[in-house]
C-alpha cells in the first residue's frame, strides 16, 4: 500500500503579529468533546482518513506478523498469570486483588482467615460487554459492609461509580456518572464524596452523597471557579480528616472536613498563594505540611495547631540537608516515614514521635534502583510496607518493622519463562550536557553484549512535570536486552531526579535542556561505545513524545528509529486553547502563549508540530488514542502528515491510532501486551 497523503486546507490562525498556516487543522473534530463521550460521532472524512493510516501501518508491518507472535509470546510468558497482590490489613479483614490464569482483568477479594476467600468483585465478567474497560479506584467502606468502585468503558476517563452492598450482593440507587474517578468515603460508612467533570473535561466540583439517596439529590461542597485548576480528594492516614485538593502544577490550596462528622461544610486550611505548593497529615493535635514555602524549593516539614491552620502559625519541623529532595511524608501513630531522594537515588527514612530514639535510613545496596512506599489501611501499626526493585531485580514487597528495624520478604515477583539476575548487568552513567550539566543515565543490558559500538541501543526519556524516570524491572524490555539491545533511561531535566532545580531547569524558558540533555546522552552513549552514531532508537510517551519530536527535528541523524506513544506534539495550537482539558492548568509548566508574546514565541520555536522541517528523519512510529483527553488524537495525526509531507527520504512513518481507547491504551494486562510487541517489531525490522 502507499501512505496515506493527508489534504491541505488553509487554516491561518494570527497571534501578536505572527501569523500560522495549519493545514492540517481539520483532523481535529469541532464535535471533539462529545465524539470523547460517544466515538461514533466521529467526523466521516476524520475517520476514514484515520483508518486508512491503521491499514496502511497494518500493511507496513504485515510481515512482522510471527515476529509480534512470537514477542506476545515472550513477554505474555514472562508474567505470573495465577498472580496476586500482599493482602493488606485492615482491622478484621485482609484485602487484596488476584488474577486468575488467562484473565484480563483482576478480581477483588477478602478474607478473615487466609482459606475464607470471597471474591467481592470479578472484572472480568463486568468486562464482558465491552471492548475497553478500566476499573478506577475500588474501595470498601470503613465498616466493611459497601464496596464503592468507578468504571471507564471508553478510555475516555470518564467514569461511573457504582456501590455495591456486600452483605445482600444488590447494588445500591443508582449508579453515579460523569466523575473523575477519584472518591473517598467518610469514616461512617454512610456517606462518600467524589469529584465530577465540567464540560472541557476538568474535575471541577465535589458532591456529598449519602448511601441509598439519589445522585440528584447529592449536595455540592466545593466548586472550582478558576479552569486553570483541578480538584481531587484524600483522607489522611490517621482517618480523622478528608482533603479536597486543588492544585495547578505549582500551586496548591486544601479544604479539609472531619471525617467523622461528614455533614460539615469544608474548611480552608490555607489559601492558595502562586507558586507555593502544600500538602498535609495530622497527628495528635497537629498538622504537618510539606510544603515548598519560604524558598525551600526541596521541600521541608513544618507543624502548625489543628485549630490555627494559616501560614502565619506554621513552624518550621524538618529542613533537608542541602541536595536532599523531600518527595513525600506518610504518617503512623508512633512514626513519621520521609520518601526522599539523594543524587537521583531514592531514600526511606524513618523518624520516631514523642520518643528519644533516633531517626534512621533503611539500607540497600545497589548502584541504582527504585523504591515505593504503600502506606497501608492502618494508622497504629509498626510494619511499613515498601517494594524494591532495580532494572536486574525483579520487584520486591517487604514489611519493614520499624520498631525492631527488621524486614521480611512479602513477594518476590515471579517471571515463570526464567529470569537470572547475573546475566545482566546495570549501572548509571553520566553524559555531559551543552552547558557541562551532568546528566545521569541507566544501563540494562546482557553480560555477553560486546560494548564495542556495535550493539543497537534504545535510549527511552520524559523530562516534563518534575516525574523522575525510575530505574526499575520491566518484563518487556528483555525482549530487546535478550537480543543483543543496550536499553538506557536518559533522566534528563524537566524530571525531579536530582531536586527541584532539575525540574525548574527543564520547563517554561528552560524547556530546550530537556531536549539538548537527551541528545548530549545519545552522543555520550555512543562516544563511549554502548552503541554507535545513528543506532539509537529514540522512545517517549505523552510529554516523552513531544521530546522525540524535538529532538528528530534538532537532531535527526542520531537515531536510526524512533517511537512517540500518544505524543504531545503540537504544543503551540494546544496551549493557544483553553477548552482543552488540560490546557489552563499547563500553563504553569510550558507558559501562557495566548497572553505573553515571549511565551509564543519560545513555545513555537520548539513545537515540534511547528518545527517540521524539509531534511531527513529517522523510521518513525506513532501511536494515538482516539479518545484520548490528554493528548487529543489530531496532534499525532497532524504531526505524522506533517512530517510524511516534507521530509526528503524514504523512511517510513506510521501511525497508528487505537479507535478504542484513551491515553493509556488497551486496558487489559495482556492486551497492552499486544501494543508494546507491534513497538518492539517495528523496532527490530528496521534494526541495522
Amino acid at each position: 500500500m502507499k501512505a496515506p497523503i493527508a489534504q491541505k486546507i488553509s487554516h491561518k490562525v494570527t497571534m501578536h503579529g505572527d501569523t500560522r498556516n495549519d493545514q492540517y487543522a481539520w483532523i481535529r473534530d469541532p464535535n471533539w468533546q462529545q465524539v470523547m463521550r460517544d466515538p461514533s460521532l466521529l467526523r466521516e472524512d476524520i475517520r476514514d482518513y484515520l483508518e486508512q493510516e491503521n491499514a496502511f501501518t497494518q500493511d507496513w508491518m504485515q510481515d512482522t506478523e510471527q515476529l509480534q507472535a512470537s514477542l506476545f509470546g515472550e513477554m505474555k510468558a514472562r508474567i505470573k498469570e495465577d498472580d496476586s497482590s500482599v493482602p493488606c490489613k485492615d482491622g478484621i479483614y485482609h484485602y487484596y486483588d488476584r488474577y486468575t490464569t488467562g484473565a484480563e482483568h483482576s478480581l477483588y477479594c477478602r478474607y478473615q482467615q487466609p482459606d475464607e476467600e470471597e471474591i467481592l468483585l470479578d472484572a472480568n465478567e463486568l468486562s464482558k460487554q465491552h471492548d475497553y474497560f478500566d476499573i478506577g479506584e475500588c474501595e470498601h467502606s470503613p465498616n466493611h459492609r459497601y464496596l464503592a468502585y468507578c468504571v471507564d468503558t471508553k478510555g475516555s476517563e470518564f467514569y461511573t461509580l457504582y456501590i455495591l452492598d456486600l452483605e445482600s450482593g444488590k447494588y445500591l440507587a443508582e449508579a453515579i456518572d460523569n466523575i473523575q474517578g477519584n472518591f473517598v468515603w467518610a469514616m461512617d460508612s454512610e456517606t462518600f464524596f467524589y469529584t465530577t467533570l465540567d464540560s472541557n473535561h476538568r474535575p471541577d466540583k465535589v458532591f456529598r452523597h449519602r448511601l441509598n439517596a439519589s445522585p440528584q439529590q447529592d449536595e455540592l461542597v466545593y466548586q472550582e471557579t478558576d479552569s486553570g485548576f483541578f480538584v481531587g480528594l484524600n483522607r489522611t492516614e490517621s482517618n480523622r480528616f478528608i482533603l479536597i485538593s486543588v492544585h495547578d502544577h505549582t500551586t496548591s490550596e486544601i479544604h479539609y472536613l472531619d471525617a467523622h462528622q461528614p455533614k460539615q461544610a469544608a474548611i480552608l486550611f490555607q489559601a492558595r498563594c502562586t507558586d507555593i505548593e502544600y500538602s498535609i497529615t495530622d497527628h495528635s493535635d497537629s498538622w504537618y505540611i510539606t510544603t515548598n514555602a519560604d524558598g525551600c524549593a526541596d521541600y521541608k516539614i513544618m507543624c502548625s495547631p489543628l485549630e490555627n491552620t494559616q501560614r502565619q502559625h506554621w513552624k518550621n519541623y524538618y529542613l533537608p540537608t542541602k541536595g536532599t529532595l523531600l518527595r513525600g511524608i506518610y504518617m503512623f501513630r508512633d512514626y513519621l516515614v520521609r520518601y526522599e531522594r539523594i543524587q537521583g537515588l531514592p531514600k526511606i527514612v524513618v523518624a520516631p514521635l514523642d520518643s528519644d530514639a533516633h531517626e534512621y535510613a533503611i539500607e540497600f545496596d545497589e548502584e541504582a534502583y527504585e523504591l515505593g512506599i504503600d502506606p497501608g489501611l492502618e494508622f497504629d501499626t509498626t510494619t511499613l510496607r515498601f517494594s524494591y526493585t532495580s532494572m536486574t531485580t525483579p520487584s520486591q514487597v517487604f514489611d519493614f518493622d520499624m520498631q525492631q528495624r527488621t524486614r521480611e520478604l512479602r513477594k518476590q515477583q515471579e517471571v515463570p519463562s526464567g529470569h537470572n539476575p547475573e546475566n545482566y548487568i546495570t549501572k548509571r552513567i553520566f553524559a555531559r550536557a551543552q552547558d557541562g550539566t551532568c546528566i545521569p543515565i541507566s544501563l540494562l543490558y546482557k553480560h555477553d553484549t560486546c560494548i564495542d559500538g556495535s550493539a543497537p541501543l534504545l535510549l527511552y526519556g520524559y523530562g516534563s512535570y518534575g516525574s523522575s524516570m525510575p530505574a526499575s524491572f520491566s518484563t518487556t524490555r528483555f525482549s530487546l536486552v535478550n537480543r543483543g539491545y543496550v536499553y538506557a533511561i536518559a533522566h534528563i531535566r524537566g524530571g525531579m531526579e536530582l531536586g527541584y532545580d532539575w525540574y525548574t531547569n527543564g520547563k517554561l524558558s528552560n524547556k530546550k535542556n530537556t531536549f539538548t540533555d537527551f541528545i548530549a546522552a545519545g552522543k555520550h552513549l555512543a562516544e563511549t561505545n554502548y552503541t554507535s552514531w545513528g543506532n539509537i532508537t529514540a522512545h517517549g510517551g505523552s510529554a516523552g513524545g513531544m521530546l522525540i519530536g524535538a529532538v528528530i527535528n534538532l537532531q535527526p541523524d542520531l537515531f536510526h528509529s524512533a517511537i512517540a506513544d500518544v505524543p504531545f506534539v503540537d504544543v503551540l495550537n494546544t496551549m493557544c486553547d483553553d477548552s482543552l482539558p488540560l490546557t489552563p492548568p499547563e500553563w504553569p509548566e510550558w507558559g501562557n502563549p495566548i497572553t505573553q508574546s515571549d511565551d509564543y514565541a519560545y513555545i513555537k520555536s520548539y513545537s515540534p508540530y511547528d518545527n517540521v522541517l524539509a531534511q531527513e528523519y529517522p523510521h518513525l512510529l506513532i501511536t494515538a488514542g482516539l479518545i484520548d483527553p490528554r493528548v487529543t488524537y489530531w496532534e499525532p495525526a497532524k504531526w505524522a502528515a506533517k512530517l510524511r509531507a516534507s521530509k526528503i527520504d524514504n523512511n517510513i512513518v506510521l501511525l497508528k491510532t487505537n479507535m478504542d481507547a484513551g491515553h493509556a491504551g488497551a486496558s487489559g494486562r495482556f492486551d497492552s501486551l499486544k501494543e508494546v510487541a507491534l513497538m518492539y517489531a517495528f523496532v527490530l525490522k528496521l534494526r541495522k
